[in-house]
């Protein structure tokens, strides 16, 4: 608990404070709306609710000693905290455990964009949000917004700006195959693993030809495994970039190149699929473990569907921008707790606990979440 006070305490508050015109802190709400969607509320009614049920434990923690605040007065904090301060808040938040839990292993750090489908422009777009998830710890560490999807090219790297990669392996989708966003990966001291598609144009239909000739110096099979109703096949090659890449010098040194192969049937009909990705990395290493960045890069997207499926990000509907991140820096704190809990633990049937399950048990009673909370 004393790790989210700082938190919420730590957020600026954007209203005056000389005159002290108002009843409740600020500090107060946010910590109301972070128990709320630990305790499964998904509306700000449903927070209310249980800010009603819980108000006499809330006050004997120094909390709203004035009373609950109205829903719209909910609606209009959210839509006035500054959300960029408010996003970096939780990313010192998240540095510190990050720090504690994977301290002394290298960490993945996996960066994609993610559309907030619950807010729209005027325009009928959705903002997307980019972030970096650390993949031994768990959590975000960084967000940054841009408008559309083809923006992220420049998010990526005001997000690198907020991130310590130094001994990192950065894993990006293709958007982020730019050489200013390599550059930036390599002048921080970290490696990278970037999916390779059409828009390197030249650079991707030249190895697709290239390597059809070429020896790979390694390779790793994997499978066949039956995994979510599909027989799936798995083949990694590896290729030395400076064997297949004529312009080595605009990508600032040697290359690895990461061909993966997969072939995949369905069970239920038997329809065959097959499929070739290519990616770049900086790491001179084996095929399988190459292999397995690659898997984990899709780590983020399970925390994407925790926010989607579990609090229900998208079908939240938010007019503002801001109050559309808001939201979102706090479903992503909400997780980071999760994570941190699960981090902790030592028993094994601790660590396997999905969010939803975790939810569910905190939703129980308003004990659970204080006991959550006080973790060691």
């Amino acid at each position: 608990m004393t790790h989210l006070r700082k938190f919420v305490s730590s957020v600026p508050e954007y209203r005056r404070t000389s005159r002290g015109n108002f009843k409740h802190k600020l500090e107060d709400i946010l910590m109301l709306v972070i128990l709320g969607r630990l305790s499964k509320c998904i509306t700000r009614a449903e927070i209310l609710q249980f800010g009603k049920r819980h108000l006499k434990r809330l006050q004997s923690k120094g909390l709203f000693p004035y009373g609950l605040p109205s829903e719209a007065t909910l609606c209009r904090v959210f839509q006035s905290i500054d959300d960029e301060k408010m996003a970096d808040r939780m990313s010192a938040f998240a540095e510190v455990f990050r720090k504690e839990i994977s301290a002394s292993a290298t960490d993945i750090i996996c960066i994609v964009g993610k559309a907030m489908r619950g807010t729209l422009y005027d325009n009928g777009r959705n903002p997307n949000i980019v972030s970096a998830y650390s993949l031994r710890s768990s959590f975000t560490l960084a967000t940054d917004v841009c408008k559309e999807k083809s923006n992220e090219i420049k998010s990526v790297p005001r997000l690198l700006d907020k991130l310590d990669v130094s001994g990192c392996v950065v894993t990006a989708d293709a958007m982020s195959c730019q050489k200013g966003i390599i550059d930036k990966i390599r002048g921080k001291g970290g490696d990278f693993v970037i999916e390779l598609k059409a828009n390197q144009r030249s650079l991707r239909y030249g190895l697709e030809d290239s390597i059809k000739a070429t020896t790979p110096t390694d390779i790793y099979k994997e499978g066949p495994y039956l995994e979510h109703g599909r027989i799936e096949s798995r083949v990694c090659r590896i290729f030395r970039g400076e064997e297949l890449i004529a312009d080595r010098e605009k990508w600032n040194g040697n290359l690895t190149v990461i061909e993966i192969l997969t072939s995949t049937e369905k069970k239920s009909d038997g329809r065959s699929t097959s499929e070739q990705r290519l990616y770049i990395s900086s790491l001179d290493s084996s095929a399988e473990r190459l292999s397995q960045i690659t898997k984990q890069h899709w780590a983020i997207e399970s925390m994407h569907w925790d926010l989607d499926r579990n609090l229900r990000q998208d079908s939240i509907k938010r007019k503002a921008e801001r109050a559309a991140r808001n939201l979102d820096t706090i479903q992503r704190m909400v997780l980071a707790l999760i994570a941190v809990w699960k981090n902790r633990r030592k028993k094994i049937s601790d660590k396997q606990k999905g969010t939803a399950q975790i939810i569910r048990e905190l939703a129980v009673s308003f004990t659970n979440v204080l006991h959550f909370l006080a973790q060691k």
